[in-house]
């Protein structure tokens, strides 16, 4: 007897991803599409058992960096080994189309300094087979994925196609400038990017030093390229500032979103100056939702934070005098100068006589990161407190700790989300109803920071393992990070578990689900670096109704694709 379906999956927890009561029931799928929910008696041509285990929607992280990533990989790691079916690149301001010929340096750097993807990497692994935004998007359109991917029209990338070194270097935009960057997103959206993203944080920054070519451009700028979007009727706004003055930032934004009508959202943290700034821009987003506008503020499910260790980009020992010496021995030879005592001693008697970077030396804000991450970690375990503990100095807690597993241990210094030493400031910003999970940076920081694992710290620390505060409700965070954060960006085919919607699921082993501890790879092109962190727990992950994942590995499936613009959902096409 023929199958009627192409996959069903029987008996599992459902958690449909409209935030409602979970409920058991069999999922079937065909041709790509979920096509039944509830006590299905036909069969599937394969079949999978999830009794004991619940069944979500694949999560959708609209916060990513994968630009140059896929171009030359099918598999969008680390994101798609935590659940992840749908990733949004091109946030930020940064990537890589459109771009002339003589620029492509130019932008490598400016993604090396933001994102710290390395330079040999970018110029060895993008093909560069492009020259316009909608080149770009064909050239992604012949390649197979392991997720579908949406791209964005990166603000820096537009400004310097249009006005070169006037753009790069932050010189005020002309009315023709304008005319020609909104030309541009117009042409952009309409070849199916999901929407135009822009950067206003001193953060960002090229490997030269030099800031974002976008920090200082004007609001007729701004307010240009989105009435770009709006003659299109496509696309959605992407912003990330520093917010040093929140009520008039935000007021600009809100005009923005005014003028042109499309949906905007804001990256929000909360900072160390200001550590209830956040408050301010909550109550002027509940303000201007109230007022009709479509803006959403973009969350971090963590503390964003730093890895400090001799494999990576930073360690508290960079800028001392003696370890500059060495630090460009292969590290075998790096961990062995460590481990002598006689080099401890005369390390740790010759720190910077220079501020320089300030972050590695914040004792009271680095932690030590076990095989068992925490990522709310409570003051006694800091480096300064395990090491007056132990009767040594912080210094000297800090070297015993990273040269351990052969130099491959880590330290963790969180400096957003944390300023009081909680991630309280995240669950009042992640429970408010205007706001969705984002800034996982998945595919980017590839020494420092390793934040693609976000979606499984949500399920994990949020709704299960959370002990210095509330937790939220497990059906409350599988709907921020499926049917929320798809809609932000204007994707309403899939996120929820219905018949019509697209079979993008994830069969998961909820009391198992362990995050590990970020590990170094080197399999980026020319031999590069980077920081993974994978998981157990994730039984199955599915997507367009194949299975790509299976118990954390990958099956050899690439069904995902570029996705050209926004996804109506089966409402809309059933009106229609």
């Amino acid at each position: 007897m023929e199958a009627a379906y192409d996959l069903v999956i029987r008996g599992g927890r459902v958690f449909d991803g409209e935030g409602g009561a979970s409920y058991v029931a069999d999922v079937a799928v065909k041709d790509g599409q979920i096509a039944a929910v509830g006590a299905i008696s036909g069969a599937g041509a394969q079949e999978i058992d999830a009794r004991g285990r619940i069944v979500t929607p694949g999560f959708v992280d609209i916060h990513t960096h994968y630009d140059g990533q896929a171009t030359w990989d099918g598999r969008m790691q680390p994101s798609s080994w935590h659940g992840v079916t749908t990733v949004v690149m091109g946030n930020c301001g940064v990537g890589f189309a459109p771009c002339r010929d003589g620029d492509h340096d130019r932008l490598v750097r400016l993604m090396e300094g933001v994102e710290d993807i390395p330079f040999p990497v970018l110029s060895e692994g993008l093909p560069w087979n492009w020259e316009s935004y909608p080149d770009y998007l064909d050239a992604l359109s012949a390649r197979a994925f392991d997720v579908d991917i949406g791209s964005q029209l990166p603000h820096a990338a537009l400004r310097v196609f249009v006005m070169g070194e006037r753009g790069a270097n932050r010189e005020p935009a002309t009315a023709a400038d304008i005319a020609a960057m909104a030309a541009i997103a117009k042409r952009a959206a309409e070849a199916g990017a999901l929407g135009f993203t822009t950067s206003r944080t001193l953060n960002h920054r090229t490997s030269d030093g030099a800031p974002t070519p976008t920090l200082t451009a004007g609001e007729d700028e701004l307010t240009g390229i989105a009435m770009g979007l709006a003659a299109a009727g496509a696309g959605v706004l992407q912003f990330v500032s520093d917010f040093t003055d929140p009520e008039m930032e935000f007021a600009m934004l809100r005009r923005i979103a005014e003028r042109c009508g499309r949906p905007l959202s804001f990256t929000l943290a909360q900072g160390p100056i200001n550590p209830k700034g956040y408050q301010i821009l909550l109550g002027a987003l509940s303000d201007a939702v109230a007022a009709g506008l479509p803006m959403k503020a973009q969350v971090a499910a963590r503390a964003v934070g730093v890895l400090l260790g001799l494999e990576l980009t930073v360690n508290p020992f960079s800028q001392y005098p003696l370890y500059r010496e060495i630090a460009a021995l292969p590290h075998a030879e790096r961990v062995a100068r460590m481990s002598d005592p006689d080099f401890q001693e005369r390390l740790l008697a010759s720190p910077p006589t220079h501020a320089g970077r300030r972050l590695p030396t914040a004792w009271g804000r680095m932690y030590l990161m076990g095989d068992t991450p925490d990522y709310e970690p409570a003051p006694e375990a800091t480096v300064e407190a395990v090491a007056r503990a132990r009767g040594v100095s912080p210094e000297r807690g800090a070297l015993d700790h990273i040269r351990g597993r052969s130099g491959r241990t880590m330290l963790y210094v969180a400096f957003l989300n944390y300023a009081e030493g909680s991630l309280d400031a995240v669950h009042e910003m992640i429970a408010h109803p205007h706001s969705v999970p984002g800034l996982s940076d998945g595919g980017a920081h590839v020494g420092m920071i390793c934040d693609g694992s976000f979606p499984t710290s949500m399920i994990t620390h949020w709704t299960r393992d959370r002990t210095r505060g509330p937790k939220l409700p497990l059906e409350a965070v599988i709907a921020m990070q499926t049917r929320d954060t798809a809609r932000t960006v204007g994707l309403y085919d899939r996120g929820v578990i219905a018949p019509g919607y697209r079979a993008d699921l994830n069969i998961i082993d909820y009391e198992g689900l362990t995050l590990h501890a970020p590990q170094v790879a080197y399999d980026l092109p020319a031999g590069g670096r980077r920081l993974i962190q994978t998981a157990t727990g994730y039984v199955a992950t599915i997507v367009a109704g194949e299975v790509t994942y299976r118990d954390g590995e990958p099956t050899g499936a690439l069904p995902g694709r570029l996705l050209r613009g926004a996804q109506a959902g089966p409402m809309a096409m059933a009106a229609e």
